[in-house]
């Protein structure tokens, strides 16, 4: 995928949403975050998407099965320390073996500023893939796009829970005030 000029809008967010008309998903259950901001209003004006704001993201996981079932497609997106929410439902999607993408955008890592944000950030990886999850990660504005298409078809062709880490590096840094 192409990389981004200097100065430039990044373009995996628009890759991304790309992706997700080519594999059909409908759903877009999230819990909102910067990192996804211009996917999120991409799926938003898309009329043939149906974007669910949640309140916690375990609810995603729930609604992605309902999807699921119903015939649809679906996706979760959501942030590092929300994966944390999902322990005990990413269970269930192994054992009924329903597709459940997620794409986390990474906090905790590269830089940080919040210490709060460090521990899942850290232990992401980690508790995805004890649970079951396929994780596939990148960290340069041009993998993402290959990644989330590896996590789309993994869990559509396989029938399991798969995440797409977006890494801080991608993202950038935050700091107090942004």
């Amino acid at each position: 995928m192409a990389e981004t000029a200097p100065g430039a809008a990044p373009t995996w967010p628009d890759e991304i949403y790309d992706l997700l008309k080519q594999h059909d998903v409908r759903q877009i259950a999230l819990v909102p975050d910067a990192g996804h901001a211009r996917l999120i209003k991409r799926c938003l004006a898309d009329n043939e998407m149906k974007v669910v704001p949640l309140t916690t993201e375990e609810e995603g996981i729930a609604m992605l099965f309902g999807a699921w079932l119903g015939g649809e497609k679906g996706v979760l997106l959501m942030q590092s320390s929300g994966v944390g929410n999902c322990i005990n439902m990413l269970s269930v999607a192994v054992a009924h073996r329903t597709p459940c993408p997620m794409l986390v955008t990474m906090r905790g890592e590269f830089g940080e500023f919040n210490p709060f944000q460090v521990p899942m950030g850290q232990a992401t990886p980690t508790v995805l893939e004890a649970m079951g999850t396929l994780v596939n990660r990148a960290d340069r504005p041009e993998d993402v796009a290959d990644s989330v298409n590896a996590t789309l078809r993994l869990a559509f062709n396989t029938f399991r829970p798969t995440a797409t880490l977006i890494g801080q590096r991608v993202l950038g840094a935050k700091t107090f005030g942004k």
